[in-house]
């Protein structure tokens, strides 16, 4: 009944929404700023008219990026092509060839747009690909299931189709995915195993420093969470039928922690376009437009995650498997590895990704580096002028390292 209850409140809200666009203003004469009752009408339509969540991916955008000292164009291209995710490849008209990397996005709710902004540094001087996921509610129910196992799965395919030579970096909670997943290669001597691991921001061990999400996956027993906070897709959706987290349950998880804060942006938002201050504004709905493109989750793998990642903390204690078998972080030999934590992150506190190096236990300590970056939370370790200015270099360090 919890994603009925939604579908039908967002049906019950759309022709309001719809209103609200149709008795827009849309400017005056002669380009000039509305004032007045004319401005305070207006923008309260646009709030109103925006009062809404999108379930499809936005797009990157990106179509340009400056390579040395001219301007490349990219062009967005699928590389493979698989039910619950498709391999991204930014391809860019230069004349020398990049290093590879394989930017990792967290299936958490949102879409891989998220990571942006880690896409157009990184295009500076890399040949990127990104994990994009599926929404959960377009994958019909043919295709099976889709866990843990199947994320790990879905990365050595990708890294494969990428070739060796190639780099890997993990954004927020697949970085135990990524880490398993370079451990099983490393454990078959698989030619395509990544010469560089970056883990940036991860639940690697959550028993260091646990924040208010660990403890909210720790306060309740799994039957809680199948109970609670897994729905039906409505028969309308092509996964009609298929179990899933929704993401719009997980958009309010995410805005209950900085509810205050929310509330005060979309006060500034309302106040800039009353004032027609129209690029402050638009900043403001550039970020909602993301923020609200929210993603459901396969059931069994949030229910996994919850399991294995935040109550057993499986890969921290050697207990994590894959088809069966051990993985073995300690077989990782040759695969560099940077961790980066922010100090002032409080979804993935200190030490939690850090904890990576004692499980690779077995790299030499040249490969191995961490980079605290202080005064900086969650989002801006891998988005923002501190991840572009001060982290970023330590990534292209480490790959340059390692050419």
């Amino acid at each position: 009944m919890l994603y009925a209850g939604y579908q039908f409140q967002d049906d019950a809200i759309a022709p309001m929404r719809r209103m609200a666009r149709s008795l827009r203003l849309g400017g005056t004469p002669w380009g000039q700023v509305m004032t007045g009752a004319a401005a305070w009408f207006d923008a309260s339509m646009e709030m109103l008219s925006r009062f809404e969540l999108g379930h499809a991916r936005p797009d990157f955008g990106i179509h340009k990026v400056r390579v040395g000292n001219r301007d490349a164009t990219v062009t967005e291209e699928v590389a493979m092509r698989l039910p619950f995710g498709q391999l991204l490849h930014f391809r860019k008209d230069v004349d020398t060839a990049q290093p590879p990397i394989l930017v990792v996005a967290p299936l958490s709710g949102h879409f891989a747009t998220l990571l942006r902004g880690t896409v157009e540094v990184l295009l500076r001087d890399h040949d990127v690909y990104v994990t994009d996921w599926a929404n959960a509610r377009d994958v019909p129910l043919s295709e099976g299931a889709f866990g843990v196992e199947d994320y790990v799965a879905y990365l050595i395919r990708f890294l494969e189709h990428i070739g060796p030579g190639s780099n890997i970096l993990a954004v927020c909670q697949p970085c135990v995915q990524a880490l398993a997943a370079v451990a099983v290669m490393s454990e078959d001597g698989n030619p395509a195993t990544p010469v560089s691991m970056t883990l940036m921001a991860g639940p690697i061990d959550v028993r260091e420093s646990p924040t208010a999400v660990n403890d909210l996956a720790n306060e309740k027993p799994m039957d809680w969470f199948e109970t609670n906070v897994i729905a039906r897709v409505p028969a309308r959706h092509p996964g009609g039928g298929r179990l899933v987290y929704p993401g719009f349950v997980q958009l309010y998880a995410f805005m209950s922690m900085n509810m205050e804060r929310h509330q005060d942006q979309h006060r500034r938002l309302f106040n800039h376009l009353v004032r027609g201050e129209l690029r402050e504004a638009q900043k403001i709905k550039d970020f909602y437009d993301e923020y609200f493109a929210v993603l459901d989750l396969p059931a069994e793998f949030y229910l996994e995650t919850i399991e294995r990642v935040f109550q057993k903390a499986e890969l921290a204690t050697g207990e994590f498997t894959y088809r069966g078998r051990k993985v073995k972080p300690a077989a990782i030999r040759r695969t560099a590895l940077l961790t980066v934590e922010g100090g002032r992150d409080d979804i993935c506190a200190l030490g939690q990704t850090s904890a990576a190096h004692e499980l690779c236990s077995s790299l030499r300590p040249h490969l191995k580096r961490h980079h605290l970056q202080a005064n900086v939370g969650h989002y801006g370790v891998f988005n923002g002028r501190r991840w572009e200015n001060e982290i970023y270099p330590q990534v292209r360090n480490l790959i340059l390292a390692m050419e």
